[in-house]
Formats: structure tokens, C-alpha cells, sequence
């Protein structure tokens, strides 16, 4: 095997040192990501949050899927109380229901069609995708903590509704070209 020198490979620009909050928002928007909201009962009250940091796929054995949630967040630590988290992958319809479930004032839940399964896990209709959830573990990462779920039941909607996406600090839509499959 032929060792690899630095001079084998171009010279990429210079990267940006400055990592204030605004330049990370900036670069991290670049990255289009779907957008959950995570709902359940907790001690009798209705709970939710909405994450654009949502990950599937983190394990298939146990079936584990991630978010972040600041340390500052005051839902979080009623929600994660619930015996149960449900997962709503937001449709392409659900902007206005991003924009009230993330709000800090009022009523989250007013006028919005959410179901219940019987252990308490909440989801919206015309979401993309469900996943029934339990916290699975916590961990520390800097301003926020990383979320493991453990996934007991899905219930995929894709073929009726499109995925909310997240991209330059926007909400865009996925369209699928007829043939691109």
C-alpha cells in the first residue's frame, strides 16, 4: 500500500475559523433535514416538542432512532415522563403545526388532529411516518443532549403524504418526479 502525502491532494479554501453561533446556524442549514414532532401524556398533560435534528436508523437491533433537544428546553423534561413518545414526521401540509407546536405560548395542541394509542403516545394526522417510542438513554453533548428512543411500533403514511423538510432555514417540500423512483 503507497502512504498517502499531504501535497498528493489540492489545497481546499480556507476554511472559516470563526465558529460563533450564527456561522454554525449558517453552515448547519445547508443540510435539509425532515422534522418530528415528539408528543405524549405526561402526568395527565398533553406534551410536545418539534426536532429538525431527528435521526432514523441509529440501530436496527433494538430499533433506535435520535434527536437533540437544547438543555434550556422546559418541555423536554415533562415530556420524557411519559410512558410513551410518540413520532410524527411532519407532512409537506404541517408548516403552520411546526410553527404552533414550537411555540412557547398558548396551547400547542388547539384545533390539531392528533391521535392517542393506548399508552399514551400522541400523533398527528397527516404525517409522513409514526413511531411509537420509549427513551431508551440520554447523553450529554455540549449545549444539548442526545435523545435515544427505542421504536415499538411504526405505521408509514409516505404513500398518502410528503415529508416537512428543513433546508436554509426554511420549510421546503419533497416532490417525487413521476419515474424517480
Amino acid at each position: 500500500m503507497t502512504a498517502l502525502a499531504t501535497n498528493d491532494f489540492h489545497r481546499p479554501a480556507d476554511l472559516d475559523q470563526d465558529l460563533s453561533t450564527q456561522t454554525l446556524r449558517t453552515a448547519f442549514s445547508h443540510f435539509p433535514s425532515g422534522v418530528a414532532a415528539l408528543a405524549g401524556i405526561a402526568n395527565g398533560v398533553k406534551e410536545g416538542l418539534v426536532a429538525s435534528s431527528f435521526t432514523v436508523g441509529v440501530s436496527l437491533e433494538p430499533a433506535l432512532v435520535s434527536f437533540a433537544v437544547q438543555n434550556t428546553s422546559r418541555t423536554w423534561p415533562r415530556l420524557k415522563q411519559a410512558d410513551r413518545i410518540g413520532i410524527s414526521i411532519l407532512g409537506e401540509d404541517h408548516t403552520m403545526v411546526c410553527r404552533q407546536l414550537a411555540s412557547k405560548d398558548g396551547d400547542r395542541f388547539a384545533g390539531l388532529d392528533i391521535r392517542a394509542n393506548d399508552h399514551g403516545a400522541l400523533f398527528l394526522d397527516g404525517a409522513a411516518l409514526w413511531l411509537d417510542t420509549t427513551v431508551y438513554s440520554e447523553l450529554p453533548a455540549g449545549d444539548h443532549k442526545m435523545v435515544l428512543l427505542e421504536v415499538h411500533g411504526v405505521h408509514d403514511h409516505s404513500s398518502e403524504y410528503e415529508p416537512l423538510v428543513f433546508h436554509r432555514s426554511a420549510f421546503r417540500n419533497l416532490r417525487t418526479a413521476e419515474g424517480n423512483q
